[in-house]
């Protein structure tokens, strides 16, 4: 495996369409107000530019409320991009609008076919291994299917049970390099981070374990002061982006964008 799995040179975004103040919610806070999250969408792609990403960001899709959150319906290693299943019915569609982007993209594209579903928000790609939780979104067919095909490019695969109320395993958590995640207490507790060293979210700021590292910076959602600061005493360059549109839809910095 790479012991790079946080270096990139690329980044697929999709611009929110009005229609997603229809999407999907764990629970109701309110809907969106979606001025607000394309600037905050503007700003997000802005920082991945400034990480050394080359964006392709695609343009929006009015059937799909929920698929400006492109990290769900795949996959991107450096040998190939792996096409999920999602585990919400309404989001079956964006896998097709997806695949074409990815072919233009990589020699290799595969897809999970089912029985069983997958969805990107619960997979974890570090340095030694595949952590893919098990959620809602995603039954242990769906991971058995693609502990298959990655199997075949010398990736070791290990699937844990998400915690009852967490949408998704990266909910409540984010590599920061290659011996370090950033999680919350109670996922940690669960034992799924043995052998690496685990910084905490501090309380009351779950939230803001979900952030992505692409190559020497941290985005992370704005209004955490604690854990920014816990981050950046850890050495970590942190640049904060308001998320607190998308979070209504139980999004977060890493569901924004494909990184590979």
């Amino acid at each position: 495996m790479s012991e790079s799995s946080y270096q990139f040179t690329r980044a697929i975004t999709r611009k929110p369409a009005p229609n997603i103040v229809h999407g999907l919610r764990a629970e109701d806070i309110g809907d969106p107000d979606f001025d607000q999250m394309l600037q905050d969408h503007a700003h997000y792609v802005a920082t991945l530019q400034q990480a050394g990403a080359a964006v392709t960001e695609l343009t929006a899709l009015d059937d799909f409320p929920d698929s400006t959150f492109v990290e769900d319906v795949a996959l991107c290693l450096p040998e190939l991009a792996i096409l999920m299943r999602p585990g919400a019915p309404s989001r079956a569609g964006e896998v097709a609008q997806m695949a074409p982007v990815l072919r233009d993209l990589f020699e290799r594209v595969v897809a999970i076919d089912g029985p069983g579903f997958i969805e990107g928000g619960d997979i974890l790609v570090t340095s030694k291994q595949i952590l893919v939780g098990r959620s809602e979104r995603t039954d242990s067919a769906g991971i058995a299917e693609l502990a298959e095909i990655v199997s075949y490019h010398g990736y070791s695969l290990h699937e844990v049970k998400t915690p009852a109320g967490i949408l998704h395993f990266k909910t409540d958590c984010s590599l920061l390099d290659a011996e370090t995640i950033l999680a919350t207490p109670r996922l940690d507790a669960s034992g799924c981070f043995e052998g690496y060293r685990v910084i905490h979210t501090a309380r009351g700021e779950e939230a803001a374990a979900n952030s992505i590292r692409y190559n020497d910076l941290v985005l992370m959602p704005a209004g955490f002061p604690h854990t920014l600061a816990r981050l950046q005493d850890a050495g970590y360059e942190v640049r904060a982006i308001n998320n607190s549109e998308c979070a209504k839809l139980d999004g977060g910095m890493s569901c924004l964008s494909l990184r590979f």
